[in-house]
This record gives structure tokens, sequence and C-alpha cells, in this order.
């Protein structure tokens, strides 16, 4: 059996990684599974892509379809195009895509036209929020994918309501918490935390990517500036998305305690989460993460495709409300702010389930 597997952006490589690792392993154990690794390239700085391979032990990819950036349908048909080829020179048994980037979809819709059966690893998940392109590429693989691989039994009976044989659902676990588990002990000090003194849990961690924080410029020159404010002298790292950062260059936004600084690779930002005294981001797979570290998380978003984050773990939706967002600082401030739960499954073994499902699947 061959499986060939998608990788496009930062955050398909921490999910790939224990999927590698799960396969290796079956391999040792005398198991005719192979796999080939195509790594689209729609990330394209290095910081948020090839670092990850390196710092994750993720063998580099076979094969790189050198995308680049560009709009919504430039990267789409472009992978289409590019992936087409692929599987036209390499046969294989099943392609697997992980979450929900444009390449998720782009490599779905191929397989599927080739007659390749598809594994959607983080099916199921919905934030009702079509504005996102995420949520697009989620209803178009799991419309298309043959397995299904579950993060949450919510995820799992959204599938089943939606029409999903229940045969064809899986829930394994999060294979992202896989990656953070394994690497918790690894996780490196970055350099600016001595440049700028941090303290642990004296400082906070930001994200920003989402079109609806950062591409509206007054929107993004509000939110910042709140933010700061609202932050006191708490200092507040920001890793400056290269989409981010085109726009910030022009609104001269400049407080004491926000600093700008480069992307960051996967042990060095996770080592300024896990010792955050907060994280304020509009990123899901961040949640996940925080909520695992029981370290409190702002999510700048009014919908999210992880409630489980919300439910049970450390996270708060504030969407861009100032009122809602001053509120959740004054929750941080005075030590309310709740202790979270881990969710059922994630507990660094879902990889191998997955892995452990196919071979079954394949074997009868």
């Amino acid at each position: 059996m061959t499986i060939t597997i998608i990788a496009g952006a930062r955050p398909n490589f921490m999910k790939i990684a224990p999927i590698i690792e799960a396969i290796k392993q079956k391999q040792s154990e005398g198991v005719a599974l192979n796999y080939q690794l195509i790594h689209t390239g729609q990330h394209y700085d290095k910081n948020l892509s090839d670092t990850f391979f390196e710092e994750l032990n993720i063998p580099f990819p076979d094969i790189n379809l050198d995308v680049k950036s560009g709009t919504q349908a430039e990267q789409t048909g472009a992978i289409m195009i590019g992936f087409e080829k692929v599987l036209a020179g390499n046969p294989t048994d099943l392609v697997m895509v992980v979450g929900d980037v444009t390449s998720t979809m782009a490599c779905t819709i191929v397989a599927k036209k080739a007659g390749i059966k598809v594994a959607h690893v983080e099916a199921g998940i919905r934030s009702g929020d079509l504005n996102m392109p995420e949520e697009i590429n989620r209803i178009v693989t799991d419309s298309l994918t043959d397995y299904f691989f579950t993060t949450t039994p919510l995820a799992s009976q959204t599938l089943e309501d939606l029409g999903v044989p229940k045969n064809q659902i899986y829930f394994v676990g999060n294979v992202m918490i896989d990656t953070l588990l394994k690497n918790e002990d690894r996780l490196q000090q970055p350099e600016l935390y001595k440049t700028l003194q941090l303290q642990e849990k004296k400082y906070m961690v930001m994200t920003l990517h989402r079109p609806s924080n950062v591409d509206e410029e007054q929107q993004l020159k509000a939110l910042i500036t709140q933010l700061a404010q609202l932050g006191k002298d708490y200092p507040i790292i920001f890793p400056v998305h290269p989409r981010t950062k085109k726009l910030l260059e022009g609104l001269n936004l400049n407080f004491d305690n926000l600093h700008y600084v480069a992307p960051l690779g996967y042990l060095e930002f996770n080592y300024l989460v896990k010792n955050a005294f907060a994280v304020l981001t509009d990123s899901g797979g961040i949640t996940e993460e925080t909520t695992v570290m029981h370290v409190p998380c702002i999510t700048l978003r009014d919908s999210t495709e992880r409630p489980e984050t919300c439910t049970i773990g450390t996270n708060v939706l504030v969407g861009n409300d100032p009122e809602k967002i001053a509120d959740a600082f004054e929750k941080l401030f005075s030590g309310d702010w709740k202790k979270g739960e881990i969710p059922e499954l994630w507990d660094g073994h879902a990889a191998k389930r997955i892995i452990n499902h196919l071979v079954d699947i394949y074997k009868s």
C-alpha cells in the first residue's frame, strides 16, 4: 500500500510529522506500507515552511510543486495542475490530506477525479462561517472524502448529520497534539526571550492573519491599539505573518509594550506560548495548543471550528468587539480565567490510530 501525503502550509507540517512516524513504525514491524510526501509550496516563507521540516524531523518532500503565493483561485489552479501531473507519474493507493488549507481541497478534487481514494485527517470540523476560505475547503474536502479521521466526537456527529456512513468515520484524536506532546521537552527559548528580558507568565503572545482582522487598515489599527493598551505593562510578542507585515508597515503602530518579531519556528514559538501569561490570536490551531498547555487564550474571531477549546479548554471567543475584548482582559488580570481540561483522545496517539485503521482497511 502506498499513501501520498499532502503538505501545503505551516499547520499541515505539525500534523503530518506523527503520521510519517507512525508509518515508519509499521514499516519496522514488517508491514508493506509506503508513502510519498508532496509539498505544494503554498507557504513560501522559509520560517513558515522549511524550518518545520527540519525541526520536526520530517523527511524533505519527494516532490515540491513550488506553487508559492497568489489569489485563492491562482493557488488552487496551480496546485491542481501540478498535483495531477504528480499522480500521473507516481501511482498511489490513497491520497491523505490534512486540515483545511487550499492544498487540502485542491488535492482532494484531483485525487477523486483520478479515481483515487482520499483520507481526510481533521475531518468534520465546521465554523459555520462561509466568509472563511477554510470553511469552504472543509466542506468541499469532506464532500469527496472516503475515510474521515476526526479530532472530536462533535466532528464525527457533524459528519453523521451530513449523511456520512458511520463505518467511514474514525474518531482518533488530534495529530497536532501528538506533535506538541512529543516535542514539549524539546521546546527552545528564542533569542528574543533574553533580548526583551521576558519573564515566565509576564508577557503575552499575539498572532493575527485572518482577513477579517488584517485586511482593513482602520480595523487592524483599532484592534492592535486596544490590545496594546489593555495589555498594560505586559510585553506583547507579535510574530508577524507575511500577509500582515505589508499592512503594518503603513500604519505606524508603535507601543512600548508591543514587539513585532520575525516568524518563529515551531519549537521557539511554542516555548513562548507555553510560558506566556496569555495568547491573543485569530488562529484555530493555536487554541488547541493553548488548551493542552493550560494557557489562557483570547480568540479574536466570532466563530470557531474548534468549539471544544471553548467548552472544555482555555479559549474564549471575543471577535473584534471592543467590549468583549475588554471584559476578557479584565477576567484575565483578575485571575478569574477558567482552568480548562484536555479533550478526549488528545493524548499523543492519534497518528498511530489513523495508520492502524488504514492498515486494517486495506488488509480487508
